[in-house]
């Protein structure tokens, strides 16, 4: 299945890279009428299951070497890809983007993104059925290929069919897991490749040491094509310096993150660092495809390099244009550092960040342990609402390892800013639920996911380690503990309390469905809320 359409940027949650496709149009077959439901009902039945997955943990397995040649046989960070698109839409508002990321909060289709917007409950239907209806009638060249690819790879052949449908000018792709054996890495030569802050997620897959993480992130590098990335540690930038030579990428450059001058529509420290990245691979990427392009012209604009590209390194901007900073400005990722105010229960307000690793807690703990998020604007002030902290992590992850990196960061926060609170008394309410949204038991079906137990749901296994690992971390607790069977249950408990701060983290399914059963969706989703 070859694709052909013009421009496209990629980016992952710790890569971007730009590529275009050559071949010819793909004809479809006329299918019978289907709702966005009937799609995320064939979707959801390309899970794997708990069980499979289990077992591939406990025989130690690692990625699908044969991920690359299974996704030409059919034919992903986050905040990083929604400031290139919100930058590259500000830059060239006549161009239409695409962006394509994973996973999704509240509804499937937020993966696969038009102009900033998701598709529509029926442009889903229509190209998620057009796409099956291909696959249901071609034959794999290899017989080792499954006859349908799964969850993950099927969106990235739908997002890649869609943004051809729709001849996008340019799109913008997250990648998934890794990046060596992702399915997305089957672009062969992006226009400019990059890798966002490392960190230690997806061990059993990508390997324990940073060096490895960085091996696989670093896989997304190609001959011939710009490499960036951002500060890193010692062990992860001599890797990935090691993978831009082995690729002959053309230039490899580490980027700074921005000042804290410059506004951001996205919170948190961490952002400055994504933000910084995403400038520089939208400025490569019209530097090189964009014979227009001229940072110089722009009055606001002094000190940048040249657009006119020779096939020479190019130099990171050193100021930026008008358009840039608007793009920078608007960007919205929801459920990242996000504060959502509830007015219909009084005083209360959410915070959401989906961290779900120790460096991303840590990130997520000094946005919100800070004045005027959760410490009040003068933090040795007890003028403070009572938090509540609802916290979840998915099988495979230490929940003792990130409760701890939570209460050394308020701890350190506290410290910071000179307020007399307590790491142990700090939230009045903790709350440990699974990722089951409705107390029913059952799932909202975008936020189904068969990895999940059966029997560990219903006994509460994993939230219930999690509780024992905090009465460990915390033994003069003094607040109150649940363990709930659905995010449902979470949020009426958090409900209970008036006035209330709730911090929303761990799992960005968790937040999800917290935006979902809360009714938050559209103060939360839209960037005009």
């Amino acid at each position: 299945m070859r694709i052909p359409y013009r421009f496209t940027i990629v980016i992952h949650n710790k890569k971007l890279k730009l590529f275009r496709f050559h071949g010819r149009r793909m004809s479809t077959t006329p299918i019978p009428t289907r709702t966005y439901r009937d799609a995320i009902d064939a979707l959801n039945s390309l899970q794997t299951n708990a069980a499979i997955l289990e077992a591939v943990r406990a025989a130690g397995s690692k990625l699908n070497p044969n991920a690359i040649p299974e996704m030409i046989d059919y034919l992903r960070k986050g905040s990083t890809s929604a400031f290139t698109d919100s930058i590259l839409r500000a830059a060239r508002p006549g161009w239409k983007t695409g962006l394509y990321t994973s996973p999704h909060l509240v509804a499937v289709r937020e993966r696969i993104r038009i102009n900033g917007e998701p598709l529509s409950e029926e442009e889903f239907a229509r190209y998620f059925f057009e796409v099956w209806n291909l696959l249901q009638n071609t034959k794999c060249e290899a017989a080792t290929t499954p006859f349908m690819p799964n969850y993950f790879r099927y969106l990235t052949l739908m997002a890649f069919y869609t943004f051809y449908q729709l001849k996008v000018d340019a799109t913008i792709l997250e990648v998934g897991i890794g990046g060596r054996s992702d399915s997305t890495n089957i672009v062969p030569k992006p226009v400019v490749t990059g890798v966002t802050a490392l960190g230690y997620d997806h061990t059993r897959l990508l390997g324990e040491k940073l060096s490895q993480i960085a091996n696989q992130k670093g896989g997304i590098y190609k001959e011939g094509v710009p490499a960036l990335t951002v500060q890193q540690p010692e062990e992860g930038i001599l890797e990935l310096v090691v993978c831009s030579v082995e690729q002959r990428a053309s230039q490899f450059t580490v980027i700074d993150a921005l000042p804290s001058t410059i506004p951001l529509g996205l919170a948190g420290a961490h952002q400055r660092s994504n933000a910084g990245l995403a400038v520089q691979l939208v400025h490569t990427f019209l530097s090189i495809k964009d014979q227009s392009y001229s940072p110089m012209s722009d009055p606001n604009t002094s000190g940048a390099a040249s657009a006119t590209w020779s096939g020479t390194e190019i130099e990171p901007l050193k100021s930026l244009p008008t358009s840039f900073m608007d793009g920078l400005e608007n960007a919205h990722w929801p459920g990242r550092c996000q504060t959502v105010p509830d007015s219909k229960f009084g005083a209360m307000t959410w915070f959401l960040d989906g961290a779900h690793t120790q460096e991303s807690l840590a990130c997520c703990l000094e946005w919100f342990v800070s004045p005027a998020v959760g410490l009040p604007v003068s933090p040795v002030s007890d003028d403070h609402p009572p938090r509540v902290l609802i916290f979840n992590c998915t099988s495979g992850r230490s929940g003792d390892a990130f409760l701890t990196a939570i209460l050394e960061k308020v701890e350190e926060q506290l410290a910071i800013h000179g307020s007399l609170e307590k790491k142990e008394e700090f939230f009045a309410k903790v709350i440990f639920c699974s990722n089951v949204t409705y107390a029913s038991g059952n799932f909202k079906g975008d936020l189904t996911s068969a990895a999940i137990s059966t029997t560990d749901n219903l006994n509460l296994k994993t939230q219930r380690e999690i509780e024992a690992a905090w009465n460990k971390l915390v033994p003069t607790y003094s607040g109150t503990v649940h363990v709930l069977p659905s995010i449902e249950d979470a949020v009426e408990e958090a409900r209970k309390t008036l006035n209330v701060s709730v911090l929303v983290t761990g799992s960005l399914h968790l937040v999800g469905g917290v935006i979902e059963v809360a009714g938050l969706a559209d103060r939360a989703l839209s960037p005009k809320a």
